[in-house]
């Protein structure tokens, strides 16, 4: 074989039909938007999900979280696949996988149908986006076009989760619940179709696949998540929830000897040894932490408590996403004047000040004074810290290791985020279950004998006691939302260091920068 036939055979395969960005762009940008599109579009769908499937509501949170975990747990891995095998080749083995899994969670019967599919979701959302991202420099010619397919692609980031929860309001309502995850599947087909006809190959760079990493440090953090909830239910003293704890410890160990001697780690240490990156990522971990319970909690309490309709919810939560978008262009447009630091600290005390006057929530508080004013101070706290946090976790990193260092920063927040609705619904299991003895009581005093008949059988409490029980749980949950909130304010304050060579490398990323998505 000659050499130039060798050439030959090793050059990325060209798109069918070279020439058209636009519709390579929408290709990328759908498949970014689907990705982030599912993580608000089923929790609005949640208390229809908990009545069809009997969830309880401490077990419900794993419809989030067996999402969430994997997707966190496998985005290096996925990037590094894209890297390795190609990115177009993973991008649709990414994008099949997702469309399926939606499929098979659209048919679930059972709890751990709906639990395993959400999980498989994770996994193909972890190995489409970050090659999503990665086929915008293989497809778009470096310069102004470059710059303006990142900037779609930053702005369906953003975008992606308003979209969701007006979409899974009206699937909801006006069709079934199943269908926030049917809608994946024709958008997902169709991206399969598109991308080998308008997409290039990228070339494949020799690598290794750090699966034991991914595998141990995603399992532990399921294993960690699981104890807590467990503990919700069963208490601190359950034998699954002690051994939870434990194979938790161990996996994670394992996670970090693995990392400190594997020679293409999925998660390079290093990135932990400048202060300010890792007190990112500790301010990410704690904001989402906080972010994802609110989320959470609040969709329970509109439609169970207030009773909205799912459009309603989704319209509700729609205030929250324009205050992010405010608070992030505030930030981009100063950062290279101001630097990171006062938004991180600005934006953490606005968060926490919102999270404190939701643990004022009863039954009484109407919308307006009880759920939109916490909920607008919280979204213009975190959309101070989300251009920030993305700009101060790449500043000072090598070129070539600044994928590594916002994916892990975009991990951190996935994982984050169900570690924290974790410990949130532990503290909501044990306030409700406490409430729930004092409401039976008041219950079986003035309760008529067919509501106490209908409690027999469904060993629920009917308004006004179960919103009651409700209320309580939930206002008790956003105490350690608090906690959280404040965490990042103290490592923002005390780890945060601006260095003049920081605030440069800000002002020539500043502008092409956009909020986190997800």
């Amino acid at each position: 074989m000659t050499t130039s036939q060798l050439t030959q055979e090793h050059k990325p395969d060209k798109a069918r039909r070279e020439g058209h960005p636009g519709i390579a762009l929408t290709v990328i940008a759908a498949c970014q938007l689907m990705v982030v599109l599912d993580a608000t579009i089923v929790n609005i769908a949640l208390p229809h999900i908990q009545g069809a499937l009997n969830f309880s509501t401490t077990d419900l949170t794993w419809v989030v979280s067996a999402y969430t975990l994997t997707f966190g747990g496998l985005l290096l891995l996925g990037g590094r696949a894209g890297d390795i095998l190609g990115r177009r080749r993973v991008f649709m083995a990414g994008i099949l996988l997702f469309t399926a899994a939606s499929l098979l969670g659209g048919f679930a019967q059972e709890p751990w149908q709906l639990l395993a599919a959400r999980a498989l979701q994770g996994v193909g959302g972890a190995i489409a986006s970050p090659t999503s991202l990665a086929l915008i420099t293989t497809t778009f010619p470096e310069g102004p076009e470059r710059n303006r397919a990142f900037g779609v692609f930053a702005a369906v980031s953003a975008g992606g989760g308003a979209i969701g929860l007006l979409a899974g309001g009206m699937l909801t309502e006006w069709l079934d619940w199943r269908w926030v995850l049917f809608v994946n599947v024709p958008i997902g087909l169709l991206i399969t179709v598109l991308t080998p006809l308008y997409i290039n190959e990228s070339e494949r760079h020799p690598g290794r696949f750090d699966l034991p990493g991914a595998l141990t440090s995603t399992a532990g953090m399921a294993s960690l998540v699981y104890g807590f909830i467990r503990s919700a239910e069963e208490g601190w003293r359950d034998g699954l929830t002690v051994a939870s704890f434990v194979a938790a410890v161990v996996l994670l160990s394992a996670f970090a000897f693995i990392e400190s001697r594997a020679k293409e780690p999925i998660t390079p240490l290093r990135m932990f040894a400048d202060r300010n990156r890792s007190g990112t990522y500790v301010i990410m971990l704690s904001l989402a932490a906080a972010m994802f319970g609110m989320f959470f909690f609040i969709v329970l309490f509109v439609q169970n408590v207030l009773n909205y309709t799912p459009i309603e919810a989704g319209l509700a939560f729609l205030p929250v996403t324009a205050v992010i978008a405010l608070g992030a262009g505030l930030s981009q447009k100063f950062l290279p004047v101001l630097g990171p630091k006062p938004f991180m600290v600005t934006g953490s005390v606005i968060v926490a000040l919102g999270l404190g006057w939701q643990t004022l929530l009863s039954p009484d508080s109407s919308y307006a004074g009880g759920v939109l004013g916490p909920m607008l101070l919280f979204g213009f706290g975190m959309g101070l810290n989300f251009v920030t946090l993305t700009l101060t976790a790449v500043s000072g990193v090598a070129p070539h290791e600044a994928g590594a260092a916002s994916g892990l920063l975009n991990a951190t927040q996935q994982v984050g985020g169900s570690l924290g609705l974790s410990i949130l619904t532990t503290v909501f299991g044990t306030a409700s279950r406490n409430e729930a003895e004092d409401q039976v009581a008041d219950f079986m005093a003035h309760a008529s004998p067919e509501q106490k008949a209908e409690f027999a059988k469904t060993h629920e409490l009917p308004a006004p006691w179960g919103h009651d029980v409700l209320s309580e749980g939930i206002s008790t949950a956003f105490i350690p939302a608090v906690a959280m909130a404040v965490l990042a304010l103290v490592t923002a304050v005390l780890v945060i260091r601006v260095r003049k060579s920081d605030l440069d490398a800000l002002s020539g990323t500043a502008s092409a920068a956009g909020p986190v998505g997800g």
